[in-house]
């Protein structure tokens, strides 16, 4: 793959800020490099800039090499990344399908690059061929999430395959709700496709959304350039040190996911028998996609006792549809006796 071709020319040739603890590595005495409080507390010196120590107990975990690994403020780092890397303002376009998360428009407007929306087929299935259709010589980059967000469902593999070998820019594909899902994750498919970039969160099963760290997967120079571009110290301390520690704790994780599955199962079957429920859509997320009589006003009505679900009534493909994040059994209790 010539990434040059899809790479900004200003990042090419840019020279990276380079930081006093990217100059030196190893042990030493005396640190009088950084301008840093010098009276410890443990937290009064520089964190690692790229997160080494973190990186390579994320790489045994998920069976990648430390190298394919750059860690964000949550995925929206990343994301905004590959804008600033991949993609020249007011020039180029990426194509992305609909609906799905909204931050890839976003940042696609924060970076004055052009958006262009593939609506998905009948029960939101990826068809490839149409998104190949929307590509022309400009653009860089296609997103897919998968499992989707909104609609809750796994793209289609084969369809995604099609995608990856017929584009030759960057392809995305966040996965981050892939934990509750039993398909084989693209982590196994980036030493297969040079342009393949993967996304994944400590938000979801982990229960770290406050921690804010995401994670992306991608081949070693694609890697370089996030680093690159990334601000030196996007990591602190606190939240290395937080998430090293929860990586020990798989077993609890697991057992958590296990619970929200076999609630997200009892969610569907329950609120599928209530009379303003006129669909309740498949998932292998950790929330539902639910079509009632009224989203508007069912969203209001649920908001008035305290209970929030997302209303997703003015996205494509979504009228009249509520996004029910599976919660705790108590939790799914109070919703299922409510929305009536």
């Amino acid at each position: 793959m010539n990434l040059s071709k899809f790479i900004r020319q200003n990042i090419l040739s840019l020279a990276p800020y380079s930081c006093a603890r990217d100059e030196f590595k190893g042990n030493a005495r005396v640190f009088v490099d950084a301008n840093e409080n010098p009276f410890s507390n443990g937290y009064n010196r520089y964190p690692d800039p790229l997160q080494i120590a973190l990186k390579e107990k994320i790489a045994k975990l998920k069976r990648v090499r430390p190298s394919q690994i750059m860690l964000g403020n949550g995925s929206d780092e990343p994301i905004d990344l590959v804008y600033r890397i991949f993609t020249e303002p007011q020039k180029d376009n990426v194509v992305a399908i609909a609906p799905s998360y909204g931050m890839y428009g976003v940042c696609a407007d924060i970076n004055n690059v052009e958006y262009r929306k593939v609506v998905l087929e009948e029960g939101f299935a990826l068809n490839a061929d149409k998104v190949l259709a929307a590509v022309d010589e400009n653009t860089h980059v296609i997103w897919l999430c998968s499992p989707n967000n909104p609609s809750g469902n796994l793209l289609n593999r084969a369809e995604i395959e099609k995608i990856l070998k017929g584009f030759e820019g960057i392809v995305v594909i966040d996965e981050a709700y892939a934990d509750f899902s039993s398909e084989e994750s693209w982590l196994n498919s980036l030493d297969k496709y040079e342009n393949l970039i993967v996304l994944q969160t400590f938000s979801k099963a982990w229960g770290l959304a406050g921690v804010r760290c995401g994670m992306a997967f991608a081949s070693e120079e694609i890697i370089g350039y996030f680093n690159k571009v990334k601000y030196p110290y996007n990591i602190n301390l606190l939240t290395q040190e937080f998430v090293f520690k929860k990586l020990d704790e798989v077993a609890e994780k697991e057992k958590q996911v296990k619970i929200l599955l076999e609630q997200r199962a009892r969610m569907s079957a329950e609120l599928s028998k209530k009379s303003r429920v006129k669909k309740v859509y498949p998932s292998d997320a950790n929330f539902l996609l639910v079509e009632v009589d009224d989203a508007n006003a069912m969203y209001k009505e649920l908001a008035d006792r305290e209970i929030v679900t997302r209303n997703r009534n003015n996205v494509t493909l979504c009228k009249n549809c509520l996004r029910i994040t599976v919660g705790t059994p108590e939790e799914n209790d109070i919703l299922l006796s409510e929305i009536q």
